[in-house]
């Protein structure tokens, strides 16, 4: 069961899983018409959807408003509640299952690490962000949004089924309309420089890793906790931004100052840390289980991803 499964990512999930043969079910607040089933749920109270939960191998909850938006209080409260409120409601759930799902993989964000340059952010020697001195204080907004969305699975009581938070890095895919699109787009148009200095490191994961490392994550029973779904490859925004244009053959790519971005942001309705904060997240448990990455790089995962985003546009 996928809560929350019509964005991006959930996509990439249930178009995977129901290729498979997999009985999927997607909870949304605004079902619509999709090869799987889709189930209504207002993502913060008990319903009949719950009855989705009984006998399920696996529920993944992905909801929460996006984040690429302007941090109003009116939209700082709606990614907080969006988030806590759907968190508590599988949590509930699964605690009144007659025949819970064993594991529950609830989506969390690569965000709550620390700004920093100096080192990768592992499971276990990682820094909680929020006090960093060179941040802005508006980052910290973020930092409280993961602690409060990983608080709200801790707190619940389900002994029968496994917990696992995913702080997953941005998920790469070429589908249209998606994060690597939009970069894309901007490479292409001559937008594809560096932002602010550069030297900030961006986490990314390969939508086939990502899948194989859910599936991972779900086939080995001793992963609990905390899990870092990113590649082990977090490379300078310069070097991202280099390798985007080298795999679209673009020659040229306008680099973008802070107080630009900070124009631009505002004038797209989404905030700079997006860009600017530095995420250097490495995945200490998957890599000391013996997982495998099919696009450990950046140069490889860009080059797949810019000639499926060719062949997709040609058809």
């Amino acid at each position: 069961m996928l809560a929350g499964g019509t964005g991006q990512v959930g996509t990439i999930l249930a178009r995977h899983y129901h290729a498979a043969g997999d009985d999927v079910v997607v909870l949304s607040r605004t079902p619509q018409t999709a090869p799987w089933r889709t189930v209504a749920w207002d993502a913060k109270t008990l319903g009949p959807w719950t009855s989705e939960l009984e006998a399920a191998d696996v529920v993944i909850n992905l909801a929460g408003r996006s984040v690429n938006c302007r941090y109003t209080a009116a939209n700082r409260d709606a990614i907080m509640s969006s988030r806590v409120d759907s968190a508590h409601a599988i949590g509930q759930a699964i605690a009144c299952a007659k025949l819970p799902p064993r594991t529950w993989l609830q989506m969390s964000t690569a965000t709550i690490y620390a700004h920093r340059y100096d080192a990768p952010n592992d499971e276990t020697t990682g820094i909680i962000g929020g006090d960093e001195p060179d941040a802005p204080s508006a980052w910290s907004f973020s930092i409280d949004v993961a602690r409060a969305w990983e608080r709200a699975v801790d707190e619940a009581v389900t002994p029968q089924t496994r917990k696992i938070k995913l702080r997953s890095a941005v998920v790469m895919s070429p589908d249209r309309g998606g994060i690597f699109d939009t970069l894309l787009t901007l490479t292409r148009r001559g937008l594809g420089g560096h932002a602010g200095n550069g030297k900030q490191y961006v986490s990314w994961i390969h939508e086939a890793d990502f899948i194989r490392a859910i599936e991972w994550i779900i086939a080995h029973e001793s992963l609990t906790d905390v899990v870092n779904v990113a590649s082990p490859n977090p490379l300078p925004n310069e070097a991202f931004m280099r390798e985007v244009r080298e795999a679209s053959h673009t020659p040229f790519g306008l680099s973008s100052p802070d107080w630009l971005l900070s124009i631009g942001a505002a004038l797209m309705q989404t905030e700079p840390e997006l860009l600017l904060k530095s995420r250097r997240v490495i995945p200490g448990k998957l890599l000391a289980n013996g997982f495998t990455f099919a696009f450990p790089t950046w140069r490889e995962a860009a080059a797949d991803l810019c000639s499926r985003s060719r062949r997709t546009r040609r058809i």
